[in-house]
């Protein structure tokens, strides 16, 4: 499988408690999501959620605190074919990715990626400026997104 047909869907954080579980930071519409989520290469349960985007996990295999503390930094990925069908007017961000980048009508440049710090999702550009993805306007017939 290319890594282009793999999506990241969470890393895990930090071990949870002393049997073996793992808090699992989620990069899905919600912690719940991994209740049926089919993880690439890591036989992951889903356990229970501790907050919006945590969800607590247990790893076969994996039965004590520090075998879960050596998963610490584990990046998390489905295949892209996992993910459902987008509706009208939806798309996944990774979809976007090479998108041309417009401000004040005038092209800047081309999405390269996209991060999320905390305060909302940012879109990188190829030479690395990063611009608020918060309100823009994406046109996924033409290829095209409009930043504010």
């Amino acid at each position: 499988m290319t890594d282009s047909n793999k999506i990241l869907v969470g890393k895990i954080v930090a071990p949870q408690g002393i049997r073996g579980e793992v808090r699992v930071h989620t990069y899905t519409a919600g912690a719940d999501d991994f209740r049926t989520l089919q993880v690439l290469g890591l036989p992951l349960k889903f356990v229970r959620t501790a907050g919006r985007d945590i969800a607590i996990c247990r790893v076969d295999g994996v039965a004590d605190r520090n075998a879960a503390e050596a998963l610490r930094g584990t990046e998390l990925f489905i295949s892209r074919d996992a993910l459902p069908a987008t509706g009208a007017n939806e798309y996944y961000q990774a979809d976007l990715i090479g998108f041309d980048v417009f401000q004040n009508n005038e092209k800047i440049g081309r999405v390269a990626c996209f991060q999320n710090f905390g305060a909302g999702d940012i879109i990188e550009l190829e030479d690395g400026e990063m611009l608020s993805f918060i309100g823009a306007n994406v046109d996924t017939e033409n290829r095209r997104i409009t930043v504010k």
